[in-house]
């Protein structure tokens, strides 16, 4: 199985390859990407970053999608993750990004979430069966905006850190609203497509998404990638979305 997974792996690296894009998550220089993301009107209506439909977005070998590869670089870059001992949870984890995090005998890696099979437990993060301080770190993206009581949510996330723990705790956000959007009787699945700009969300973001969190006790750093060089070059060379900034939060000691 492995070997043929190595095999499929590298037909693959054959066939795209090229010298436009370069992921890091599977080492493979390509010369595209592929499409990902919806298209309702919404999205581009309310300029919402990481949930609209971008050209140059998955890559073709591993499927990593652009968060998951600019989530691995921060990861890499920024942070001693793959370095140090952590107890990891991973909410709703993201298959190419998780695979490599599998890798790391250094990771006391957890993964969960409420419908997907493939976890190792079935959690509802507003009721997360873990005592206090549990976790160094959380990564818990695109989530939140699924969830009605993001509140206790966050909480509940907030209480299982670890003092001195952080976390990455991405959403779509628009940047032409200021005022997160919710409407709780719209529970149609068509209709909160049109409005929110997937079936299964129950509002959009807005900048005050960071209020949020602090409310929660997080302590909260925004990092742009697009200002930092080992992201960001004139050509865009990983893949990344602009203007999505990684939210991450701290517990302090």
């Amino acid at each position: 199985m492995k070997q043929n997974l190595k095999l499929n792996t590298f037909v693959r690296k054959a066939r795209f390859l090229g010298s436009r894009y370069y992921c890091p998550i599977c080492d493979s220089n390509l010369r595209n990407l592929r499409p990902r993301g919806f298209k309702f009107p919404v999205l581009a209506e309310k300029n919402i970053i990481g949930g609209g439909y971008r050209l140059n977005a998955q890559c073709p070998v591993c499927k990593s999608t652009d968060r998951e590869r600019l989530l691995y670089l921060y990861l890499s870059n920024k942070t001693s993750f793959f370095n140090e001992p952590i107890k990891l949870l991973h909410v709703a984890p993201e298959p190419a990004l998780s695979a490599v995090i599998e890798t790391h005998s250094n990771i006391d890696y957890l993964t969960a979430d409420l419908s997907l099979d493939s976890v190792m437990v079935k959690m509802d993060i507003t009721e997360i069966d873990y005592p206090d301080k549990s976790f160094n770190v959380i990564i818990c993206n695109h989530v939140l905006e699924h969830i009605i009581d993001d509140k206790k949510a966050m909480n509940e996330l907030y209480r299982v850190l670890k003092p001195g723990g952080w976390g990455i705790l991405q959403v779509p956000m628009s940047l032409s609203l200021t005022t997160t959007y919710e409407d709780f009787s719209i529970t149609d699945p068509t209709q909160r497509e049109q409005v929110f700009g997937q079936s299964d969300h129950v509002r959009i973001y807005a900048i005050d998404y960071l209020d949020r969190l602090k409310e929660s006790g997080f302590q909260v750093d925004p990092f742009e990638w697009w200002t930092d060089d080992e992201f960001s070059d004139s050509n865009n060379r990983y893949g990344l979305l602009q203007d999505e900034s990684i939210f991450v939060v701290s517990k302090p000691d």
